[in-house]
């Protein structure tokens, strides 16, 4: 039996001032993300009611496929980023669908 795909909702928030800044460098994740082997989707989302709070949406083929994504360059390069844009560590939820 296949294993189930793997979901990962990824919020992150933007210091105050740096929401455009934030919004760039997410954006520029999307194009070299969507053309990795074990992605499926990949949809980033931005609060109406708090700019610069963000969601990722991620669908993923397995666990393994995650793991090769957080070790690729665009990614990485985020994670250097992230003391300086955000106003903590991303929150990151790992989800499997039930129905």
């Amino acid at each position: 039996m296949p294993e189930p795909q793997l979901t990962l909702v990824a919020e992150l928030i933007a210091q105050p001032g740096k929401e455009e800044m934030v919004r760039q460098e997410l954006l520029s994740l999307i194009e070299p993300t969507r053309a990795e082997a074990g992605c499926v989707d990949y949809f980033l989302h931005e609060s109406l009611e708090s700019p610069g709070h963000f969601l990722f949406y991620e669908n993923w083929v397995s666990e393994e496929a995650l793991a090769e994504h957080a070790q690729t360059p665009h990614l990485q390069r985020l994670g250097s980023l992230v003391p300086v844009m955000l106003t903590g560590a991303p929150r990151l939820f790992k989800l499997r669908r039930l129905a």
